[in-house]
């Protein structure tokens, strides 16, 4: 049964697109088979790859609201052993289509559950939300990673998330853990950068991935091109520390956990 992980943070631009599918990407290249599911209707992940958002026929906001098969919705990507199920913009009236339905928390858990066993990984890109979409995701997942920019703020607005996850705990998916925190946009040079690793380190634990993102301009050049950094620079910063948390990621899920999420 594939593992499903949602990667989320109610706070914009820490990263969390440019995570889902440069670590979607790199789980593929490791020999993962990997579905890679657009829940922002931004639909930057399924730009990121290449694809037109305007081009697809069914996207996820069919898949939730007109409970459209999810394997039929799946595409290829440029990345082999990667696929995606994309979104489009219209995925921001599915908050209000899905308000009054008994089972709305719980939509994309019933869309995923039909096809996870085919792959190893499914990866959940959150909107910067903590609305219905965000809860489905949550709900639907195994597990969450949770990105933080290396700033000034970038502890800010993280206990109204740790707040949501204990929730959806509680009444929703008691089994739903922390995957754990990625440090992002991070300059090595900087004390601030260093200070924050620190204090997440010191807060969490070995919740905090020992990879660290780098700002790093291949990555934010990638997706322009409709490519991973993988295939854009395989070369570069970004490249390699992408690679780094594909591994270190299986290296977690190979051995027993020693640490449950807080």
């Amino acid at each position: 049964m594939g593992k499903i992980i949602a990667i989320a943070n109610q706070k914009g631009g820490v990263g969390k697109t440019t995570t889902a599918f440069n670590l979607g990407s790199c789980l593929a290249r490791d020999g993962k088979r990997v579905l890679l599911v657009d829940a922002d209707p931004q639909a930057n992940a399924t730009s990121g790859l290449g694809i037109d958002p305007a081009s697809s026929e069914v996207s996820v906001y069919e898949c939730l609201v007109d409970e459209y098969p999810a394997a039929d919705a799946v595409m290829s990507t440029c990345v082999e052993g990667l696929e995606i199920i994309p979104s489009r913009i219209d995925l921001v009236g599915a908050e209000v289509e899905l308000m009054n339905r008994p089972d709305r928390d719980r939509m994309m858990s019933r869309v995923l559950s039909a096809v996870r066993d085919d792959y190893d990984y499914v990866l959940i890109d959150c909107s910067p939300s903590l609305g219905v979409i965000t809860v489905n995701a949550l709900t639907a997942a195994d597990s969450v990673i949770i990105p933080v920019q290396a700033e000034y703020f970038a502890l800010e607005g993280i206990s109204q998330l740790l707040n949501t996850i204990r929730i959806i705990k509680s009444r929703l998916k008691p089994s739903l853990e922390i995957e754990g925190f990625l440090l992002t946009m991070y300059d090595a040079r900087l004390r601030l950068a260093n200070q924050i690793y620190e204090e997440l380190k010191g807060h969490f634990g070995d919740m905090v991935f020992k990879t660290v993102i780098p700002r790093n301009i291949k990555l934010s050049e990638s997706p322009s091109h409709g490519l991973p950094v993988i295939l854009y620079d395989p070369d570069s910063r970004g490249a390699i520390a992408y690679g780094q948390l594909s591994r270190e990621l299986l290296n977690r899920h190979r051995r027993p956990k020693t640490q449950s999420s807080k």
